[in-house]
C-alpha cells in the first residue's frame, strides 16, 4: 500500500494529529545569535537570528527534541523545520546555497522521531510533513503602490524555488508534502505544480496537504480570494487534504472551515491560532479553551485533520 493511500485509510477511520508551531517552541529557548550561528556559521558576516531554519543544521538537538515533545503528546504528523527553506526566503540571508541540505536534514530530523516513536508503538504510524511556506514573495500582487504591474518574482521562479525544496524533503524522507499558509495562490500553485513535476519524474504518487490563511473575517486570502475560490482554484491536484491556518483563532474560522467541509472532495484540516492576539501581541486563550471549540468542530464532522 501507498504511503498516500495508508494515510486516507488512517484519515477515514480516525482525526489524525497535527503538531503545533515550531516558532513559538523555537523562541522557548531564547537563541542568542551565537547559537544561530553555532561553530558552522561563527565567522560570516550578516546576522542570522531568527531564521530558525538555520537551526536544522547548527542546533539540531534542539529541532529533534520539539519534534519529540509534539510526538510524545501524541501527533500523528509532525512538519519539518523549513518553512522559509526556499532559495527566495533565504535570499535574505544570502544562504541559497544551503536550501537542499536545509531540507534533506530536517526532513532526516523529523524522520528519524518518528521512527523512534514507531519502534515503541508499532500500532500508531507516524509520518512526516515537509513544510513548504508562502516565501517572502507575492506572484499576484505588486509590492510598488505605484506600479500595479511589477511583480517581485515570476511563476516560473518560484516554480524552480519550490522544485529544488520538494526535492530535499523527499529525498530527506518525508512523507508528505505540506503547502501552507497561503496568502497566494499563485504562488500555491508554482509549488502544485514543482510537486507535480516530481510525481511525474518520479512516478510515484506524493501525498500533498495544502493549508490557506484568512487574513480577516472577510474570509479572504490576502490576495483576495474568497474560501469557495482557494478551495477551486487548486481542486485540479488529488489532495490528501486542504484546510486553513494562522491568522485567526478556532473560533473565528469555524464558517470557513464549514464551507470547505460542505464542498471539499477531500479531506479537511485545520490548525488555528490560540485564539486572536491582545493589544500586547499575545495569545490569551488557554489550551482548554481551544480544545472546546475544536471539540465542536469534531462533533459537527467538520474536520479529518486537527
Amino acid at each position: 500500500m501507498t504511503t498516500d493511500n495508508r494515510l486516507k485509510s488512517h484519515i477515514k477511520q480516525r482525526i489524525l494529529i497535527l503538531d503545533g508551531a515550531m516558532g513559538t517552541m523555537i523562541q522557548r529557548h531564547k537563541l542568542t545569535e551565537e547559537d544561530f550561528r553555532g561553530t558552522r556559521f561563527a565567522h560570516i558576516n550578516q546576522k542570522v537570528k531568527g531564521n530558525n531554519d538555520l537551526l536544522t543544521l547548527t542546533q539540531p538537538h534542539i529541532i529533534s527534541e520539539i519534534h519529540e515533545a509534539y510526538l510524545e503528546a501524541g501527533s500523528d504528523i509532525i512538519e519539518t523545520n523549513t518553512f522559509n527553506s526556499t532559495s527566495v526566503s533565504m535570499a535574505d540571508y544570502g544562504m541559497q546555497d544551503l536550501v537542499y541540505e536545509l531540507n534533506f536534514q530536517a526532513a532526516r530530523l523529523a524522520r528519524l522521531a518518528c521512527e523512534k516513536y514507531n519502534a515503541i508503538t508499532p500500532g500508531k504510524p507516524r509520518f512526516v510533513a515537509g513544510a513548504i511556506g508562502p516565501t517572502n514573495k507575492t506572484a499576484s500582487l505588486s509590492p510598488d503602490v505605484s506600479s500595479p504591474a511589477f511583480r517581485a518574482i515570476t511563476f516560473d521562479s518560484l516554480k524552480e524555488a519550490y522544485h529544488e525544496q520538494a526535492k530535499g524533503l523527499l529525498d530527506g524522507g518525508a512523507d508528505i508534502l505540506l503547502v501552507e499558509t497561503i496568502f497566494d495562490t499563485l504562488n500555491a500553485k508554482a509549488a502544485l505544480a514543482a510537486i507535480l513535476e516530481i510525481q511525474h519524474q518520479t512516478g510515484k504518487k506524493i501525498p500533498v496537504m495544502v493549508s490557506g490563511t484568512i487574513t480577516d473575517a472577510s474570509g479572504r486570502t490576502l490576495s483576495g480570494q474568497t474560501t469557495e475560490a482557494l478551495l477551486t482554484s487548486l481542486s485540479h491536484v488529488d489532495l490528501l487534504c486542504i484546510g486553513l491556518n494562522c491568522a485567526l483563532g478556532a473560533e473565528q474560522l469555524r464558517p470557513f472551515l464549514e464551507i470547505l467541509s460542505k464542498m471539499a472532495p477531500f479531506a479537511v484540516s485545520v490548525y488555528p491560532n490560540a485564539g486572536l492576539p491582545n493589544q500586547l501581541g499575545q495569545y490569551d486563550q488557554s489550551a482548554q479553551m481551544m480544545a472546546d471549540i475544536l471539540e465542536g468542530y469534531l462533533n459537527d464532522g467538520l474536520v479529518n485533520v486537527v
